[in-house]
């Protein structure tokens, strides 16, 4: 579902920009695509909240029914408007998706397979672009635009079912609840205050700091170079369909670094390979200003694609080693929530370097240096090791209390 939000909207704009009934031009355009990310932005950040008070399974099925119902919706907008609103409440549902399934994976998945767990996860993402990005050509020439966003809500006629049906609660929140219940612990209101608390209690204020650096910079780098790398390939000189092939190695790229990433982190340590992608990212990043022949343009923009995309991936799976149980998705979703900020900003500056002919080659400088201040700001963070014997004990003590 992320990944169909990420690409439907590129999949569609040249259909609503000639759609005359809305009279659309490219600066109205880009506020409906702002607006849905702002919605994912306070998704993020609220719902990752709410999760720790209402339970992962409760908060995902509200996310991804929510998300549904809007995207549906929005195949029969009226208006630009509407749409836009549209567009914004259903970034509000799909924006606490990501956090409360990665909290879910972490808190199932074996401590020392985590990585892996949260990068398999995420492949998900680039699969639903990739599969969006297909059937727009096969679909809006021949139905409509509207059409996309039929499909879009679609899955959910399987997905909820199966999820109603299937999907496990968390037994950590199980446990707290249980101790809540039994009056051991603190109610539902005051676990919520607690689960922001966490963020910034015991010695975890720098590390959530560092964090968010992280993810604003990380989901720069995704979203610029999705938005821009063909414009910027171009004013290098290179042909349209090759800079498009270009984008297309980068998201493959993705895929395999997403499958490498996680087992390297759950054999060498989450928080050195997080540092060591986002300093790979930065390096390949910036060869990528070097006029290469096109097999080495090729394995340069597919080395980029390997490190970018999957550093930020490791950081969401370093946020849910960090955290006990009791505030790890509202970390997550703090942690998602400041990088969808960085999702808005990276658009906006691909477009500056463009508009003042810096493009190339200082924009893969800039990129670059997005990407090394990544890795400074993640170093900062405290080492994931004593958070888990953190987060161990006070699962532990909610299953003791509970089972009291």
């Amino acid at each position: 579902m992320d990944g169909f939000d990420l690409v439907v909207l590129g999949t569609v704009m040249p259909s609503l920009l000639k759609y005359k009934q809305w009279d659309l031009n490219p600066g109205s355009a880009s506020l409906i695509a702002t607006v849905g990310l702002i919605g994912m932005t306070i998704g993020a950040v609220t719902i990752g909240a709410i999760t720790d008070i209402i339970g992962r399974r409760k908060a995902l099925l509200i996310a991804v029914v929510s998300f549904s119902v809007f995207t549906l919706l929005c195949a029969v907008a009226p208006s630009p408007e509407i749409f836009s609103l549209l567009r914004f409440l259903a970034g509000l549902g799909l924006g606490g998706c990501l956090p409360t399934a990665i909290a879910l994976v972490t808190e199932y998945s074996r401590r020392e397979r985590s990585g892996s767990a949260t990068t398999t996860l995420m492949t998900g993402y680039h699969v639903g672009a990739v599969l969006t990005a297909l059937l727009g050509i096969e679909v809006i020439e021949r139905y409509g635009w509207q059409t996309m966003f039929v499909i879009g809500a679609a899955p959910a006629l399987v997905i909820v079912p199966l999820m109603l049906r299937y999907l496990p609660e968390s037994e950590s929140f199980l446990a707290a609840r249980a101790a809540a219940a039994n009056g051991t612990a603190a109610p539902a209101a005051s676990t919520g205050k607690r689960a922001v608390a966490t963020l910034f209690q015991g010695g975890m204020a720098r590390s959530t700091l560092a964090f968010w650096v992280t993810s604003f910079m990380g989901l720069l780098l995704v979203y610029g170079l999705n938005t821009w790398l063909p414009q910027i390939m171009r004013s290098a000189g290179y042909q349209l369909g090759e800079a498009l092939v270009l984008l297309l190695i980068l998201n493959v790229g993705a895929v395999i670094g997403l499958l490498v990433a996680g087992r390297v982190a759950d054999r060498n340590g989450i928080r050195r390979s997080t540092i060591a992608w986002f300093a790979a990212a930065a390096v390949f990043l910036a060869a990528l200003s070097i006029k290469l022949p096109t097999i080495g343009l090729y394995i340069s923009v597919l080395l980029a694609g390997i490190f970018v995309f999957s550093a930020q991936v490791l950081v969401y799976a370093y946020v849910g080693r960090a955290y006990p149980a009791a505030g790890r998705a509202t970390a997550l979703g703090g942690s998602a929530g400041v990088g969808r900020i960085g999702a808005i900003c990276g658009p906006i500056v691909g477009g500056w370097l463009l508009t003042a002919g810096l493009a190339y080659p200082w924009g893969f400088y800039v990129f670059g240096g997005v990407a090394a201040i990544g890795a400074i700001a993640v170093s900062i963070a405290a080492k994931p090791s004593a958070d888990d014997q953190v987060g161990a004990a006070v699962d532990q003590q909610g299953i003791a209390e509970a089972t009291a």
